[in-house]
Formats: C-alpha cells, structure tokens, sequence
C-alpha cells in the first residue's frame, strides 16, 4: 500500500486499507488478524478498534520480525533495492513496484516456509509460558 497523504493513526491503515479486503476476502466469515504487539499494535485505541469491529487478534510476541512473513518479504525487497537511487517520490514508488515484481514464487514458498516455522515457535513459546504460569 503506497500512502498518498498523512495518516494520523495506526487505525486509518486498518480502516481503509486492511477491512475493505478482508471484507472482500473472507465476507461474513469469521477471520483472526495477525501482528505483533508492537507499542502502535497494542494501543488502547488500536484494541478498541478491533473490539468496535468484532475481530479477533492472534497473541503474538512484540517487535518479532522474523515471525512475520511481510517482513521478510519487504526485506528482500530492500535487498534488492540497495543501490536504487530514486530522484523523488514517484521514482520511489515506481522501483519499489518493479522490484516487488522480481520476487520469484520460490521466494515466496521459502518465507511462506519460514513463516511455518515461526508458527511453530511461537507455538513452543506460547506452551511453554503457559507451563510455567500453570
């Protein structure tokens, strides 16, 4: 999502930008977002919001990058884009598209993999701080 103007909250992105497709995705259907609890995720406004909306968030660690497939996608994507030098903001944007264009379907089996991987993680984490709560 290339943002034309200014957002001032977290909540604008999820308003305009996540529920519009996820409503086309998934419809009626029940849906669980996903995303760390960074301090912008986790706010109160931001936990409000998807109460107001009846959406479910999945409990995940805050500020883990490597358990988010998005991340490691944009990251290749900065890879590939380190020795661009755009002159303004549409240059910007148009070598940001073309180079997200070069990731190969492989790249995105091995993050979609990756993922998986962290899923399960994140799953051992999970069990675990419940043992020891318990």
């Amino acid at each position: 999502v290339m943002f034309q103007n200014h957002l001032t909250s977290p909540n604008e992105v999820l308003e305009h930008f996540m529920l519009p497709p996820a409503d086309q995705l998934y419809g009626d259907a029940d849906f669980i977002f996903q995303q760390d609890l960074a301090p912008a995720h986790s706010a109160k406004a931001t936990s409000t919001w998807f109460k107001d909306h009846s959406i479910p968030v999945l409990n995940w660690p805050a500020n883990s990058p490597d358990l988010n497939p998005r991340e490691n996608l944009c990251g290749i994507v900065k890879r590939k884009m380190r020795y661009a030098r755009p002159k303004n903001a549409e240059e910007l944007k148009a070598t940001i598209r073309a180079t997200w264009a070069l990731i190969t379907p492989e790249q995105f089996f091995i993050c979609s993999f990756v993922f998986k991987c962290s899923i399960c993680k994140v799953l051992l984490y999970l069990n675990t701080k419940m043992f020891i709560i318990v």
